[in-house]
């Protein structure tokens, strides 16, 4: 199962429009183009605002593209072999 937290957002674009008193929020991924939007109080700030619309924009990424999961390193001059032997 593909969770929004192994989903890699590099790059997040927000959009925000002020609507009455509230605010509208956009984030956009702009290397798949998915994009999300939800309405927010602006008395949480902007740094809790822009956190829970790329939490967003990750679960909905995690459901429409499993594809774009983290990869998972390997140590560097790892093969997915055991210790070098010389025979």
């Amino acid at each position: 199962m593909v969770e929004p937290q192994d989903v890699n957002l590099r790059e997040v674009l927000f959009e925000f429009v002020k609507i009455g008193r509230h605010l509208r929020v956009n984030a956009i991924d702009p290397r798949t183009g998915i994009e999300v939007s939800m309405i927010a109080d602006p008395r949480y700030g902007e740094t809790l605002i822009k956190r829970l619309a790329a939490r967003k924009l990750a679960y909905v990424i995690s459901k429409k593209r499993p594809g774009l999961l983290k990869k998972r390193r390997r140590p560097f001059g790892s093969r997915g072999h055991g210790t070098d032997e010389i025979a």
